[in-house]
């Protein structure tokens, strides 16, 4: 595989994984022809100058497919939804694992910032509030649980993935950083 291949995969999935669903509900701030997002029907990002998701979606899993080396339908039409599940998984795992000061947040790399699962904002909330002990350590057990949670669903979308493929493209995926 080649280097340059190789990167603009793993920035493929960086990017899905970081960004996830709130890319999906991201404002273009005017940007549609003339606006101050700029461009018209060519500019940045397609028509109106606004981030399509589902573009961004169908060239990722272009570039997933072409790494892996599928070039039958019927055996891309098997392993498609299984990469699928892998990249919901691993975006909720990491959802809210960015915390105050990861990427996107303030003092972040930028990008818009990750959402917080109901855990986390639940623990956030109650270490504003300086609640008493018993009660953060409460939720602090619900988000570990829940991180612990997420974290095993990535684990068996990463297995059921694995069961599908080849050797070789087992070890593509993992290079790419779809599974373990």
């Amino acid at each position: 595989m080649k280097m340059t291949t190789r990167i603009s995969v793993w920035g493929i999935i960086a990017a899905l994984c970081l960004c996830g669903a709130s890319l999906f509900a991201q404002d273009d701030n005017g940007g549609g022809p003339g606006g101050p997002g700029g461009g018209g029907p060519d500019g940045p990002g397609g028509p109106g100058g606004g981030f399509n998701p589902a573009q961004f979606q169908q060239h990722m899993m272009s570039q997933v497919r072409q790494n892996l080396s599928v070039t039958n339908d019927d055996e891309w039409s098997v392993i498609q939804p299984l990469v699928q599940k892998v990249m919901d998984a691993r975006r909720d795992a990491d959802m809210g694992m960015m915390g105050h000061g990861g990427p996107g947040a303030p003092g972040g790399r930028g990008g818009p910032a990750p959402q917080a699962s109901a855990e986390q904002k639940a623990l956030q909330k109650a270490l504003d509030d300086k609640a008493p002990v018993e009660q953060i350590k409460d939720a602090l057990a619900n988000y570990r649980s829940a991180r612990k949670d997420r974290q095993a669903r990535l684990e068996t979308a990463q297995d059921n993935l694995k069961s599908v493929l080849t050797t070789k493209q087992e070890a593509r995926a993992v290079l790419m950083g779809l599974v373990r």
